[in-house]
């Protein structure tokens, strides 16, 4: 096993609406200071892409090395730049939230402590998105679904994984598993199936391609992520220890399921994982002073991404300038507490903890559960994921 700096590479063997305050950007800066099966990569748990977006954007800006840049974008309309290129590279999913039974859902989050509002997205992920077209989102299965939620403070934010073959109710169903909403009745019954069962009131909506977003890692020049124990997926061996990552490389171990004691359980964490870690790189100072790889990566991930028509480019930016203090080291990664799994008919299913979930989705209600994750350990992302 040969290493360098960055870690061991892998051996190969082969080959509607939210509480958004609507102060716009330019007033912010204006008061700123200067046969192996092909790997199925869908049930991640991303985070939220999107806000990070703009946060490094805002960054960028402020930094000493492009003041140059900014200055300029200022006075020949970097406001509008800025929503253009990154937030018209979005696509747009048109009413999401109308045919959503308004009367059955449930209050927005109420806060234990004053001020501010919590957003909460609901992330859904595929490897469609390349079929996306404007308004509309293709025919298929949800792959991964995420609650993703932002503090009322903007200083934290929770991704939560809902396991696609949890056995749930489905309005107008009865039960099922919770990926069927979705090929049922599309991001409405899914938002509607979520608000259900979490009690817990969505703001907004997001589709992920996480075939996209794996590309990024190639943009940033590979990613670094910590394996517990050798394993070998497809034409690649993945050492025990740190494996420098480069996009194919990715595909592959985000897709292995087979060979994991948890099996569908670890690969959501490895996505976890590959998710804080490449957000963990987009962030870091070595992006950050080379514009032209940051604006390629900032392209590709946006390209990844569709969202609700609610949305618009100028509240995108906002919102997203809103939570720029919240960095990688203050984003937290759980799964829905599980019972274990089992069989409805032919199907193998997951059964959720609804006690201790109940706790969980409490805890989002009130907007505490950055101060109480110590509650759901076992549910939380390890440092090193098997």
């Amino acid at each position: 096993m040969s290493t360098d700096d960055t870690g061991a590479r892998p051996a190969v063997d082969g080959r509607p609406g939210s509480d958004i305050d609507e102060r716009t950007v330019a007033d912010d800066v204006a008061g700123t200071p200067a046969a192996v099966d092909e790997p199925h990569v869908g049930d991640t748990d991303a985070d939220e892409p999107r806000p990070r977006k703009s946060r490094v954007l805002r960054r960028v800006l402020i930094s000493i090395g492009v003041l140059g840049l900014v200055l300029a974008l200022a006075i020949g309309g970097g406001v509008w730049y800025l929503t253009e290129h990154f937030g018209g590279n979005i696509a747009r999913v048109d009413n999401v939230f109308g045919t959503v039974n308004q009367g059955a859902r449930p209050a927005p989050a109420t806060p234990e402590r004053g001020g501010g509002t919590p957003v909460t997205f609901l992330l859904v992920g595929s490897d469609t998105r390349s079929h996306f077209a404007q308004g509309q989102l293709p025919d298929s299965r949800s792959d991964a679904i995420m609650l993703v939620r932002f503090t009322a403070d903007r200083q934290h934010a929770q991704v939560i994984s809902i396991p696609r073959d949890s056995w749930v109710d489905i309005p107008g169903h009865g039960k099922s598993k919770i990926n069927a909403a979705w090929a049922w009745g599309g991001p409405s019954l899914l938002i509607q199936t979520v608000e259900q069962l979490t009690q817990v009131r969505i703001d907004h909506f997001v589709a992920i391609d996480f075939d996209g977003i794996i590309k990024v890692t190639d943009d940033l020049g590979g990613v670094d992520v910590v394996v517990a124990a050798t394993t070998k997926w497809g034409p690649y061996t993945f050492p025990a220890g740190v494996n420098h990552l480069n996009g194919d490389q990715a595909r592959w171990y985000l897709g292995q399921r087979h060979g994991l004691q948890g099996g569908d359980f670890d690969r959501v964490k490895r996505q976890q994982q590959y998710l804080r870690s490449m957000f963990g790189k987009l962030f870091s100072s070595n992006t950050f002073t080379d514009p032209a790889r940051l604006d390629t990566a900032l392209l590709a991930v946006t390209h990844s991404l569709a969202i609700d028509d609610a949305l618009s480019n100028a509240n995108l930016l906002s919102l997203a300038y809103s939570m720029r203090n919240v960095t990688p080291k203050n984003v937290q990664y759980f799964t829905a507490p599980v019972l274990g799994t089992g069989r409805e008919g032919a199907a193998s299913v997951v059964y959720l903890d609804m006690v201790t979930g109940e706790r969980m989705w409490a805890d989002l209600r009130n907007d505490s559960l950055s101060e109480n994750a110590a509650e759901f350990s076992k549910q939380a992302l390890p440092d090193v994921p098997r």
